[in-house]
């Protein structure tokens, strides 16, 4: 028996809604309006459902689409860095450890590069792509990925060395 489009929809949302939304998350900054984008995202994928080919479609498609949508919202709306408060720290009586404060401080850094490093850094570290999927999913060539994922790279090393000796400075972005 062949399953209806509806049943194939629900399975592929319970298999992708967590990539979708941390894409989104990542690149909005923002948990209300990364789940709305995300719903945006299923909905569009729901109308073209009958295009979609096979299961590495469905991601890559998925991933573009997120990708594309978020920075055009990110554009249009011209959002700043900020947290969502699902990651501000509960106060402690305790120290932060030092892997904790570097993955805060990482994760700052990575929040105010410019929207396509972001989404470059994130598709990479976060979704482990290569340069050559990140050029398909962003529409852009591979050696234009590989030249922004460097520069990116280079700068968050630089940002973290400087954070790190001056470890009583407060942290910026």
């Amino acid at each position: 028996m062949k399953k209806t489009a509806d049943e194939r929809f629900e399975r592929l949302l319970g298999e992708h809604q967590s990539l979708v939304f941390s894409i989104a998350l990542r690149l909005l900054r923002d948990r209300a309006l990364a789940e709305e984008l995300a719903q945006d995202v299923f909905v569009q994928l729901y109308e073209h459902l009958d295009k979609i080919e096979s299961e590495d479609h469905v991601k890559y498609w998925l991933r573009r689409v997120t990708v594309h949508r978020s920075i055009d919202e990110v554009r249009r709306r011209k959002l700043r860095p900020k947290l969502c408060l699902e990651e501000v720290p509960e106060p402690s009586s305790r120290p932060a450890s030092p892997d904790v404060l570097m993955d805060d401080m990482l994760r700052k850094f990575v929040a105010a590069l410019p929207d396509k490093a972001r989404a470059i850094v994130t598709l990479r570290f976060q979704e482990d792509l290569d340069p050559i999927e990140i050029s398909r999913v962003m529409d852009l060539p591979a050696s234009s990925v590989k030249s922004l994922l460097h520069r990116s790279l280079r700068l968050l090393r630089s940002k973290v060395e400087r954070a790190a000796h001056q470890p009583q400075m407060e942290l910026k972005a």
